[in-house]
């Protein structure tokens, strides 16, 4: 596909008026020709390390960040000398590339789509941030069935459906704020139960959060949400569409309770300024 005729690379949408945002930037499987051109990877096993849907787990919440591009072509939650996956031990042991080094050129196209992402979200992030503290979901995914389709999934102890990343938030200033997300998506009844949330389990959240946390120390509060592929099939790529609705539905529940716990504390520490 000429490059002229892909979707854009990544879109803000819906209502930034407000003090919450939601992103999916991993969700993407479009690549650029030259990038596509050098890949060694087939589309099953790339798709599989992608977070294919979570657009669609965030597509309630009223601003929106979704990335077309794949983490293949330039990987936005990490930093931007590592983002171009370089060598197997970058990309879970996999061979990227038919040949190796990657040019340099094409490397330095993709960092390039690293600075306009980071400086198109810097841009509207700083007018939300002008307005007062705001949250940001960072919406992943993992797979839960790496030994292969048909054998067991991961055991549930180091596996939660929804594993809340709080690495590089301060959670003595902002804590009731992530713990009301957490109270609000458990006590979400879905059809499969209740949704079993918790916190720095498998990941505690990368560039994209730590990026927040420091562009705006006394402001920004970045989630990064990571959720297990019970939503669909990791092997065939199939969606369970049930599932995702349910998910999607839970995570736009909870933003009200986050916003008011943000307020809370926010109030709480103007009041002892």
């Amino acid at each position: 596909m000429p490059e002229e005729n892909l979707p854009e690379a990544f879109t803000l949408s819906g209502d930034w008026s407000g003090q919450h945002v939601a992103t999916a930037i991993h969700t993407g499987h479009d690549l650029r020709p030259e990038v596509a051109e050098l890949m060694s990877l087939d589309e099953e096993t790339r798709l599989r390390e992608e977070d294919p849907f979570t657009d669609a787990i965030g597509a309630r919440c009223p601003a929106r960040v979704v990335v077309n591009r794949s983490r293949f072509e330039v990987d936005l939650n990490r930093a931007r000398d590592e983002a171009v996956y370089r060598r197997p031990e970058d990309a879970w042991d996999l061979e990227v590339w038919r040949e190796s080094p990657l040019p340099e050129d094409v490397t330095e196209r993709s960092r390039d789509l690293h600075d306009a992402f980071y400086a198109q979200l810097g841009e509207r992030l700083d007018e939300v941030a002008a307005r007062g503290p705001f949250v940001l979901y960072d919406i992943h995914s993992y797979n839960h069935r790496r030994d292969g389709a048909d054998r067991p999934e991961a055991p549930f102890e180091g596996n939660p459906e929804v594993n809340v990343g709080t690495g590089s938030l301060d959670r003595g200033r902002w804590g009731a704020v992530v713990d009301a997300f957490m109270e609000s998506v458990a006590s979400e009844q879905t059809p499969g139960g209740r949704i079993d949330v918790r916190e720095n389990v498998r990941f505690k959240g990368a560039e994209l959060c730590r990026w927040v946390h420091e562009r705006y120390p006394d402001r920004g509060v970045a989630l990064a949400l990571e959720f297990k592929k019970t939503y669909m099939d990791e092997w065939s790529g199939e969606p369970d569409r049930e599932r995702i609705d349910a998910l999607a539905e839970a995570v736009a529940q909870s933003v009200e309770p986050v916003l008011a716990a943000l307020a809370t504390v926010s109030s709480a520490r103007e009041g002892s300024a």
